[in-house]
């Protein structure tokens, strides 16, 4: 991995992702007590930040594996991402999903053309699963964070964040970004450290998932002892990467994690204040800023909103709960 690619990414998703812009608000600043910078990428193509990943990786194929078709397993956001980008370019999509998820995810990724298959998240192999289904019928498998064409596109977010933070007049601060198996998080630190070197990342997770935390505090990968169970199901993953945790040790600052009643309260901040809908798992990182002050450094920070797929009810019981 590397910023070349981050950047050839950026060449194919040229046209076709949004550049999401950096937010703000007065309210938000006085809560956490430092100007705090929101990148929406639930505003994204598909709600989420995963449409950059899935472009990335169906435009890098080459003609003849696309029309066979590709397979990616997903909670829901990779999912929507890959189907819409496998619309996009003609290409058949076959997307495990498991049965728990959001019923929204399940039903987006129907409507954008691809085959879901379900399965059950506590007791079934998705590793193994996708990879029976794609050797049977000859497609390509396009993992949700360990697959270096997904890094390169996530990373994408991260150049327009040194581009939006210089013209913000901001050169240094701590990057706030929901983690799950890590491609996003990997893929900023990446860009940041080449084009914003005074920025620091740090990962920010939901308690009792918080993998990556523990794995960057061990200094080697730890494994989550529950699969299932939280409102956050956007980024709750076995365990980092192999490609994505070597990236995270090397770039990242101390795993951050918060409660589902903080992420809760941070959707129903980020309505009020910036007139955005997060989902639980996308606004771990707001979460932070506005209810771990004291865990974080400098007079600025820069929190990515990675997505808003949620469902109505659980929507309604974080307006109902903490509206401002």
């Amino acid at each position: 991995m590397n910023i070349g690619m981050i950047e050839a990414a950026a060449a194919r998703l040229k046209g076709h992702a949004l550049r999401t812009p950096l937010l703000s608000s007065p309210f938000l600043d006085e809560i956490a007590g430092r100007r705090v910078l929101v990148k929406p990428e639930c505003l994204q193509q598909t709600g989420s930040f995963k449409f950059r990943g899935g472009w990335s990786a169906v435009s890098a194929l080459s003609p003849e594996a696309r029309a066979r078709g590709v397979i990616a397993y997903s909670s829901g956001n990779h999912a929507q991402g890959v189907a819409q980008a496998a619309r996009e370019h003609g290409a058949p999509c076959v997307i495990l999903m498991p049965a728990d998820a959001p019923r929204v995810k399940i039903a987006n990724t129907r409507a954008l053309g691809a085959e879901v298959v379900l399965y059950d998240r506590a007791t079934g192999d998705r590793d193994a699963i996708g990879a029976a289904l794609a050797e049977d019928r000859g497609l390509t498998l396009i993992k949700p964070f360990d697959e270096p064409q997904v890094i390169a596109g996530q990373g994408t977010a991260g150049l327009e964040i040194a581009e939006q933070a210089a013209e913000a007049g901001v050169a240094g601060a701590e990057v706030l970004v929901p983690c799950g198996g890590g491609g996003l998080t990997s893929g900023i630190a990446l860009a940041l450290e080449a084009k914003a070197p005074g920025m620091r990342v740090r990962t920010v997770e939901p308690e009792g998932f918080d993998d990556a935390r523990r794995s960057l505090a061990s200094g080697r990968i730890e494994r989550n002892a529950r699969l299932s169970g939280s409102l956050c199901d956007a980024i709750v993953t076995p365990e980092p990467g192999r490609i994505t945790f070597p990236i995270l040790a090397r770039l990242c600052g101390p795993g951050l994690a918060v409660t589902e009643d903080q992420a809760l309260a941070a959707m129903a901040a980020a309505f009020a204040r910036l007139h955005v809908v997060i989902e639980p798992g996308g606004a771990v990182a707001l979460a932070a800023a506005l209810y771990h002050p004291g865990e974080i450094a400098g007079d600025t920070v820069i929190v990515v909103a990675s997505g808003g797929n949620v469902d109505a009810e659980v929507y309604r019981k974080a307006l109902e709960r903490f509206a401002p």
